[in-house]
């Protein structure tokens, strides 16, 4: 169900791996799409479930492909982890089984992290594992089957790169699952949390919402869930076939960031 037209949109809320690049390629329509947002009087937001990399790495990534940003115009998954972190009892000894940016931007928030398996572990916390190793899944699997608290960044099954794709946070959850019986609790996309978090923050009313991402389970569902308005794109990881199979329905499905941007502004002249 729409919530409004989509000439009504000025915060678009942007997944970023198949949606505005793929790996090292930005898409073309992305640099005209986020200029026009601009100059037109509105704001955008990068959001990502992919837990790798820091919002640093990922300034300068977008530096690498042509598109100025600051930290200021990113939400990720951790940033919704350290959110929900916060606001409960702490825990005393947090393992980490992700990237060493990943535990830094953690220990960096103020919360109790270590790599090292010890009793004092009270809470698993996993994200996307560029730099995975068996060790960790065997301290995994020892932590999960002593009943210790296990919260991921995010359920996507995998991450697209320019070759194919590579399992992400999810498929290493489902591994998990099957060797302990254990599944966790999720605070990336598809919860609401990140795109509330950027609707606060912007100060934007959720009428002029769009959040656009290339997966119905995780981008779409997201803006579903925060009950704003959303765009399928079938430019990475989601398929027309997705679409017709899966509950989650978004407002629009559109080719790429293109048809999004020429959309846009055709509604706005009309």
């Amino acid at each position: 169900m729409m919530m409004g037209q989509i000439s009504e949109k000025r915060l678009f809320l942007l997944d970023m791996d198949g949606t505005i690049y793929l790996d090292e390629e930005l898409f073309p329509g992305t640099k005209p799409f986020l200029a026009d947002v601009k100059r037109l009087g509105g704001r955008y937001l990068f959001l990502t479930n992919n837990s790798s990399k820091s919002v640093k790495a990922y300034v300068e990534k977008l530096g690498r492909l042509g598109i100025a940003a600051t930290e200021e115009d990113f939400l990720t998954s951790v940033d919704a982890m350290i959110d929900h972190l916060r606001g409960r009892e702490p825990y005393r000894l947090c393992y980490v089984f992700g990237t060493e940016s990943f535990r830094s931007q953690l220990a960096q928030a103020g919360i109790p992290v270590t790599d090292t398996l010890s009793d004092a572990v009270d809470c698993l916390l996993i994200g996307f594992d560029t730099e995975l190793t068996f060790k960790k899944i065997e301290d995994a699997c020892v932590l999960l089957n002593r009943g210790v608290d296990f919260i991921a960044t995010n359920p996507d099954w995998v991450c697209p790169t320019w070759y194919g794709s590579v399992p992400d946070c999810g498929s290493v959850c489902e591994m998990l699952f099957r060797a302990t019986g254990r599944r966790p609790l999720v605070i990336g996309k598809p919860q609401p949390a990140m795109v509330q978090l950027a609707v606060k923050k912007t100060g934007y009313a959720p009428e002029e919402t769009v959040m656009i991402g290339d997966r119905l389970y995780t981008d779409v569902a997201s803006g579903v869930n925060a009950g704003v308005d959303t765009i399928f794109v079938l430019s990475g990881e989601g398929t027309l076939e997705d679409l017709a199979q899966s509950d989650v329905k978004p407002a629009w499905t559109m080719r790429d960031i293109s048809e999004v941007h020429s959309s846009w502004l055709d509604a706005m002249k009309a």
